[in-house]
């Protein structure tokens, strides 16, 4: 059984049954778990989803959160920081979560070895998730490649509340096209636009949100994955008065907040001020996120 051990920066790692060491604080939100892998099969050609067994408090992260992962090199040396993943989907009564994440860096690459049975350290969840008012009955989310990973779980909890739903699923080509059978399952209207046949332009897009707005109504926005659409809806939003969330995809270190690795440029009330993606995100505020 391939393991990743405990890291010297937490408290004693909790167990399935949820038990950690004497230590542990029962204030804090999060912990670290060691986990078992259910499955972590590949999707398309670029991503693959890793379900996980988790203990109570791993279940109980909120939409837009993430869970900082134990990496293993190819030479069995623990990398240098944990990488941060956002929760693609959490199954309280499996108790399970998923993660589904593109192999791009040693850290993911390493992921992707993970067999069943084999067991995983994970720490958290961390930082500050997304927000569903109760005034909305209409919410639009915008997503690309593994953004789609982080408007999951709002999308379920927007169908548990009796919000309606419409997905926009952006991708290369109609291949890497993902979690559409999600989306079905909450009862979103999917709209889905590639880069092969020229569907996702911006241009398009807009007309596509300009009508739904115009024919349904739209509430807020949520997007993730790409500076396009987080400009365009930013764009909308201050056009028709629409609130809206993102969720920035950003390099971490400790997911805490101390080292400061993970700051990005806000603008807020016309000026420009500095916040940290893990500690004050990874969910801002639209109009006051900057794209790249």
């Amino acid at each position: 059984m391939n393991t990743y051990p405990s890291s010297k920066l937490f408290a004693a790692p909790q167990s399935l049954e949820g038990h950690s060491g004497d230590n542990e604080d029962k204030n804090f939100p999060a912990a670290e778990c060691i986990c078992n892998v259910v499955s972590n099969d590949q999707v398309n050609d670029d991503y693959k989803l890793m379900i996980l067994d988790a203990p109570p408090i791993a279940l109980k992260a909120n939409a837009g959160q993430f869970f900082q992962l134990l990496c293993i090199s190819s030479d069995d040396h623990e990398l240098a920081t944990r990488r941060p993943m956002s929760i693609y989907e959490v199954d309280v009564a499996a108790r399970q979560i998923k993660f589904l994440y593109k192999c791009v860096g040693r850290g993911t690459q390493s992921m992707a070895l993970l067999k069943n049975d084999d067991s995983v350290n994970i720490a958290g969840p961390f930082g500050v998730g997304f927000s569903l008012e109760k005034e909305w009955n209409n919410v639009a989310l915008l997503g690309r490649g593994v953004g789609l990973a982080t408007l999951a779980p709002i999308s379920q909890l927007a169908s548990e509340k009796g919000v309606k739903v419409t997905a926009f699923i952006s991708a290369r080509s109609p291949n890497l096209l993902m979690s559409q059978e999600l989306f079905k399952k909450i009862g979103a209207k999917i709209i889905t636009v590639t880069d092969a046949d020229g569907t996702s332009s911006v241009e398009n897009l807009e007309k596509l949100l300009e009508k739904l707005i115009e024919v349904e109504g739209i509430d807020a926005f949520f997007t993730c994955g790409s500076t396009r659409l987080l400009n365009l809806v930013k764009k909308l939003g201050l056009k028709h008065g629409i609130p809206g969330q993102v969720a920035l995809e950003q390099i971490m270190a400790c997911g805490l907040g101390p080292c400061y690795i993970c700051v990005r440029t806000f603008e807020v009330n016309g000026k420009q001020v500095l916040r940290r993606v893990c500690k004050d995100g990874p969910v801002f505020n639209i109009q006051e996120a900057i794209g790249w």
